[in-house]
């Protein structure tokens, strides 16, 4: 059955989201550019993108609203239907579930009694799986209004939704002090957060991170060793500061050789531990 037109937003509603959509239009030299940041600010009024929300939005940028709807429908940032003032993501990528967070995730279903994409009865919490943090050196992270919480288990997270359902102050791994999901979208939409030390506690990467690039800028307590191409032997493999003709680099038996290296010993080229039969269940 065709719907109805989408509700007016309120006359007051209305003229103040006008005169934040004409400050973000004004920021791209194709009004058309302003489509993501004008759908953070309507989910910043209600929480979501809602009709009334997407048709404000085409009627700012002159677009149709099924132009919009494509857009709104395409990132998962963006709600379609109303949601808590705490968005509760729980990586459940592959390094986030085989470190816990599959575990994570089915302890916060149990304990709020919600499902996946699914807000608790008191509209404080919103639960759902999400497939990547970019957080993976500090696996199994939860994300509450995209700030990081890191390294974290089943106890620590049902810990922390409790906290946010009370009303209790929460301080993320790392980043900016937490808000809610409403005032998350309008800094989104790309609005300053006024809150005092806000923006200098947003930091940068945490201290797992810039290992991996210390190494890799050769900072470690050891030469980074460079691999060779495939078909290279591991004597062709040259450290990073090694002089040409220098004896090549052995790796250490804590060192782990990547795919390029030589290839490993398995079942099938390896007379010492064949594969043998499959063995029978229960064996």
């Amino acid at each position: 059955m065709p719907q109805l037109p989408a509700p007016a937003y309120p006359a007051d509603v209305l003229a103040r989201l006008e005169a934040d959509a004409k400050e973000v239009i004004a920021r791209y030299p194709g009004s058309r550019s302003a489509l993501l940041p004008l759908l953070h600010l309507v989910q910043s009024e209600e929480g979501f993108v809602s009709r009334t929300g997407m048709a404000f939005c085409a009627d700012q940028l002159g677009l149709t609203t099924a132009e919009v709807t494509a857009v709104a429908t395409f990132y998962t940032m963006y709600r379609r239907r109303p949601s808590g003032d705490y968005q509760v993501g729980v990586c459940t990528n592959t390094l986030c579930a085989v470190m816990g967070g599959d575990a994570i995730f089915d302890r916060l279903k149990d304990h709020l009694g919600v499902g996946n994409d699914e807000t608790t009865e008191d509209g404080k919490v919103t639960l759902e799986h999400i497939e990547c943090n970019a957080a993976c050196d500090f696996a199994p992270v939860v994300m509450v209004n995209w700030e990081f919480f890191d390294n974290q288990t089943p106890e620590s997270a049902t810990r922390l939704v409790d906290d946010l359902i009370a009303g209790r102050t929460v301080e993320p791994t790392r980043g900016a002090p937490l808000c809610t999901y409403k005032e998350t979208a309008r800094i989104l939409a790309g609005f300053p957060d006024r809150r005092p030390g806000a923006v200098e506690a947003s930091g940068g990467a945490g201290a797992a991170s810039l290992v991996g690039l210390k190494l890799a800028k050769g900072e470690g307590p050891s030469p980074a060793r460079v691999v060779g191409p495939r078909g290279e032997t591991p004597g062709d493999a040259q450290p990073r500061d090694t002089e040409p003709g220098a004896a090549p680099h052995d790796p250490s038996p804590t060192e782990h050789l990547s795919s390029h290296d030589a290839p490993q010993k398995t079942s099938a080229s390896d007379p010492e531990h064949p594969a043998g039969p499959a063995a029978e269940e229960g064996e």
